[in-house]
């Protein structure tokens, strides 16, 4: 019989024992696409296993308290720690039903056809999920079905993956939407309106996060479990199904929310897979964006793989500060990402990867940086998207006023680079980029600040 702690491993559950490291979190960019400004000139052409470092003492205690800002450890993610589930036909364990919106549609099929079914009928059950806005939750809405295949689908699978909790309006029109999942978990799904047209559902692919990075108020969650292929696709259906009629039609989906996506990469290709199938949510690839804090074996995969685009979460121009605030740095560092960068796109028609680069006051917007950020880009085809940090409980960071970003902005494009700037969506209800979760007694520990930039966040030494 496979041992308690080895199923909990396979299922995506951290288990905290006293002689192992545990793991938290990315950057969890809740995706406000928002207020826009672009210049656009021409672009100039494994394991952790050194890199995860034990404390001192030998014992690690149930809860991430004993870390603070003083600490030296250098608190890296076990990234092989939570597998993906590989296989094909999500099945729910407590009563053998399949998962719909966990199967690709070749899996689909081959469900339909083993109870006996055409494989046109699978077509017409994927098209009642995905297509015509009617994206079915129950067996009676699944017109035009026949009785007995409607009464096999009852009897055999279940819709949804996902509970409704809330739904939070911010003053701008951004919504947050609060699910429940099966273990009693919640993840948040934020609905990001804009006026030119554009509505963007940002979905999560954990529940916490690994990555630690120091700015996201997911990251301080630690890493809950990773989220099924049919968890992430159920937040674009029912985002669809419940804010279609007030904010129009979805048409963008950002892996912007809370996690990091490479840390689940079978589930998000999956799910991304069932994004933009013409018969199934028909999201454009150019409009399904998938961020990552900078996994490169993942990222090479991604982009051999799938055909959505990819945004890099930057944030940083010396490793110095990138291994400060983002840890997963530490293993894959600056120039590594940026070579795999130029390699992997090399050979891609118009392909563009967008970088995140949160502004930080102090840490990472000086007119250096900007100019730093201009020569790191150099030969790999991109956008620059400069975002605002937003505060939140406990962190150490200030947000760099607009007018500096505006300066910032001035010098990249002035270096030849295309570059946007987002400012705060859905601050006043947690629904802005880096504010997605809930806190609970276990939390990442805090990395010690860099002698240098400890006045600038004013932080207690």
């Amino acid at each position: 019989m496979v041992g308690l702690s080895t199923t909990m491993r396979r299922l995506g559950i951290i288990t905290v024992t006293n002689s192992a490291v545990v793991t938290p979190t990315p950057i969890s960019s809740t995706a406000a696409f928002s207020r826009n400004l672009t210049l656009r000139s021409p672009l100039r052409n494994h394991h952790l296993t050194n890199s995860i470092r034990l404390l001192k003492s030998r014992s690690l205690l149930s809860s991430f308290s004993c870390f603070s800002s003083s600490s030296s450890a250098a608190y890296l993610p076990a990234l092989d720690e939570f597998p993906s589930t590989k296989a094909s036909v999500a099945v729910r364990d407590d009563n053998k039903k399949v998962i719909l919106k966990g199967m690709s549609y070749a899996s689909l099929q081959e469900w339909v056809e083993s109870h006996g079914f055409r494989p046109g009928q699978a077509m017409m059950l994927w098209k009642r999920l995905y297509k015509d806005n009617i994206w079915a939750e129950n067996p009676d809405q699944l017109q035009g079905l026949n009785k007995d295949f409607k009464r096999m689908i009852s009897e055999h699978a279940e819709f949804g993956a996902l509970s409704f909790k809330d739904v939070r309006s911010a003053s701008d029109g951004t919504r947050k939407i609060l699910f429940t999942l099966d273990d009693g978990l919640v993840i948040e799904t934020v609905v990001i309106p804009c006026d030119r047209g554009r509505t963007t559902v940002c979905v999560s692919s954990q529940v916490g996060c690994a990555m630690n990075c120091q700015f996201c108020y997911t990251g301080r969650m630690g890493l809950k479990r990773n989220l099924t292929a049919a968890e992430i696709v159920e937040q674009a259906v029912y985002a669809r199904r419940l804010l279609s009629h007030e904010v129009g039609s979805i048409t963008n989906v950002v892996f912007m929310g809370m996690g990091e996506p490479f840390h689940n990469i079978d589930n998000v290709i999956k799910a991304a897979n069932i994004m933009v199938d013409e018969n199934g949510l028909h999201f454009s690839p150019r409009k399904v964006t998938v961020s990552t804090s900078g996994l490169v074996p993942q990222l090479k995969r991604f982009l051999r793989e799938c055909n959505c685009a990819l945004a890099v979460s930057l944030n940083a121009t010396t490793d110095e500060v990138r291994n400060w605030i983002m840890p997963i740095n530490r293993k894959y560092k600056l120039s590594l990402l940026l070579e795999t960068l130029r390699e992997e796109l090399s050979s891609r028609h118009k392909y563009k990867v967008l970088f995140e680069y949160v502004m930080l006051a102090g840490v990472n917007d000086s007119m250096e940086d900007a100019k730093r950020l201009v020569e790191l880009v150099q030969g790999i085809p991109c956008k620059i998207n400069l975002i605002q940090f937003n505060p939140h409980s406990g962190s150490q960071f200030i947000q760099t006023d607009e007018d500096k970003m505006i300066k910032f902005r001035n010098v990249l494009a002035e270096g030849g680079c295309t570059v946007l700037m987002r400012f705060s969506r859905g601050n006043d209800q947690m629904a802005a980029c880096g504010q997605l979760g809930m806190l609970g007694a276990i939390q990442a520990p805090v990395m010690r600040v860099p002698e240098q930039f400890r006045t600038a966040l004013k932080a207690s030494v």
